[in-house]
C-alpha cells in the first residue's frame, strides 16, 4: 500500500477511537483528494509543503485511546466508521497493508472484492447478451458523464417499436462494465426487449467512483449529478424510440442512494425506481453524515417524491456496509410522502410473504430465505415492494460472480426489478 495512505489510515484510526469522527473523515477526504488530484509523475511522496500529509504525520504520533489496539475492531459506534474508512482506502489502492496487523487474533483485510478489470468485465457482460453495446456521453452545465448503452437484438426502432429504458447506477469502486457483468441486467433486456444505460462516475468526481448522493450540490433538480443522469436519460430518449411511460432508474449502494435521489428530483421522468442496499434521499449532507448514515441509518432531511412512483427495495439483513435500517427509512419515507405524512407503521399491515430459499428469476436455486412486504394505497396500487434477504451482506442478490459485490445465491434482484418495472408503467406521461 502507498505509504501516505497507510499513514493516513493510522491517523484516522487514532482520531476515531478518540471520538473525533468529523476530523477523521475530513482527514481521509483531504488525503484522497490530494492523492487523486495533486500527485503526478515525479511528485514527492511526502506531498507539497503544507499538505494534509504533514497533518497526518503529526496526528500519527498521537497515543491510542485506552483499550484500542492495532487494526482490530473496537466496541462502540466509532468502530464501524473506522472499518468503513479502512475499506475505502483499501479500495482506492487495491491493496491491504503489507504488514497485516492483528488485534484479538483477527487479521485485517478488505472485506469485499474490488471492481473487476474492465476488459474481463466487458467480455463477461457481452457473453450472454447478443445485442449491441455502445459508448456515449452527455454534457451539460454540470459537466460530462460517459455511459454504456445496451440495445437488445430484438429492438427494431425503424419499425416504430417503442421500448422501455432502464438506467442502472453502479456502486462505489465499480464501473459500468463491472456492474453490467454482475447484475446481468442486459440478459433480461435481451429477453424482454428494453434498453439499459449504465452511467459512469469517474474518479475525477469521486476518488471511489461513488455517486455523490450525500453532497447538497448533488441533491437537487437541474444541478450536479442528478442533472447529468437526467441528461443521459433524455439523450437516449431522443436518439431511440423509447416508451416515455416505461423509463426506470435503479442502483446499488451509492448508486441505490442516487437512484432514490433521481426519483425525488425527477419524478416526471421515471415511472418506478429500484434501490438495492442504498439509502434514503437526503440521508446525509456531507461525508461524515454519510458514513454515520451508512453505519447506523439516518432520518432523511428531505422528502421523497409526493407522487406515487412505485419503489422496489432489496436489502440484506447482514449488510455491514449499509446498515439494514436504511431500507426501513426508505420505505417509511416513501409511504409517508404518498400518504401525506402517515407513517408505514401507522397503516394496515402490508401483504407479506416469506419465501424460503426461493429465487424469482430461476437463477442459482437454493438462495437465501427472504421476506417480501408489499405496501399498497387505498385503491390497491403498489407503493413499495420491500425485500429483506436474510443472512445476506452487501452484494447484488443473485448476481454473477463475474462482477464485484455480488451474491449468486439469490433471490435474483435483477429478475425482481425487471418484473416490477414491467408491472408498473406510468399511468400518464407527466410534463
Amino acid at each position: 500500500m502507498d505509504e501516505d495512505l497507510r499513514t493516513a489510515m493510522n491517523a484516522a484510526t487514532h482520531l476515531t477511537r478518540a471520538g473525533r469522527l468529523v476530523e477523521a473523515t475530513a482527514l481521509i477526504q483531504r488525503t484522497l483528494g490530494l492523492l487523486s488530484d495533486s500527485r503526478g509523475p515525479g511528485a514527492s511522496p511526502d506531498g507539497p509543503k503544507g499538505s494534509p500529509m504533514e497533518e497526518v504525520r503529526a496526528v500519527d504520533a498521537l497515543p491510542m485511546a485506552p483499550g484500542a489496539s492495532g487494526w482490530g475492531t473496537a466496541p462502540g459506534a466509532g468502530a464501524g466508521i473506522v472499518a468503513e474508512i479502512s475499506r475505502r482506502v483499501a479500495a482506492v489502492t487495491g491493496n491491504a497493508p503489507s504488514a497485516r496487523r492483528r488485534s484479538g487474533g483477527h487479521a485485517w483485510a478488505p472485506p469485499f472484492p474490488l471492481a473487476v478489470p474492465q476488459t474481463a468485465a466487458r467480455e463477461a457482460a457481452s457473453a450472454r447478451a447478443p445485442g449491441q453495446w455502445l459508448d456515449a456521453s452527455a454534457t451539460n452545465a454540470a459537466g460530462t458523464r460517459t455511459y454504456r448503452l445496451y440495445i437488445p437484438s430484438g429492438y427494431r426502432s425503424a419499425a416504430g417499436q417503442a421500448a422501455p429504458l432502464v438506467v442502472m447506477l453502479h456502486g462505489g469502486t465499480q464501473t459500468p462494465d463491472d456492474f453490467a457483468a454482475g447484475t446481468r441486467m442486459a440478459e433480461f433486456a435481451e429477453r424482454d426487449t428494453f434498453l439499459v444505460a449504465y452511467p459512469e462516475q469517474p474518479v475525477s468526481a469521486n476518488p471511489l467512483r461513488c455517486w455523490n448522493w450525500f453532497q447538497p450540490a448533488d441533491q437537487h433538480r437541474g444541478a450536479g449529478e442528478p442533472s447529468l443522469i437526467a441528461a443521459i436519460t433524455w439523450q437516449i430518449m431522443r436518439a431511440y424510440h423509447i416508451d416515455a411511460r416505461r423509463v426506470y432508474v435503479a442502483g446499488f449502494s451509492a448508486g441505490g442512494a442516487m437512484a432514490a435521489t433521481m426519483a425525488a428530483t425527477y419524478p416526471d421522468l421515471y415511472a418506478a425506481v429500484g434501490v438495492h442496499s442504498g439509502l434514503a434521499y437526503g440521508s446525509a449532507h456531507d461525508l461524515p453524515s454519510a458514513l454515520a448514515a451508512m453505519n447506523q441509518g439516518a432520518s432523511p432531511r428531505m422528502q421523497p417524491p409526493a407522487g406515487r412512483i412505485p419503489l422496489i427495495v432489496l436489502q440484506g439483513d447482514r449488510d455491514t456496509t449499509v446498515a439494514p435500517a436504511n431500507a426501513a427509512r426508505i420505505v417509511d419515507g416513501w409511504i409517508q410522502a404518498a400518504n401525506h405524512g402517515q407513517r408505514a407503521a401507522d397503516r394496515r399491515a402490508p401483504d407479506t410473504t416469506a419465501q424460503p430459499g426461493q429465487d424469482t428469476g430461476g437463477h442459482d436455486a437454493g438462495g437465501h430465505d427472504c421476506t417480501r412486504a408489499v405496501y399498497r394505497d387505498a385503491s390497491g396500487a403498489t407503493l413499495v415492494e420491500h425485500w429483506t434477504i436474510h443472512q445476506a451482506g452487501h452484494a447484488w442478490s443473485g448476481g454473477s460472480p463475474r462482477g464485484s459485490y455480488t451474491d449468486p445465491r439469490g433471490p435474483d434482484a435483477s429478475a425482481a426489478m425487471a418484473r416490477f418495472f414491467y408491472e408498473h408503467p406510468r399511468r400518464e406521461v407527466l410534463h
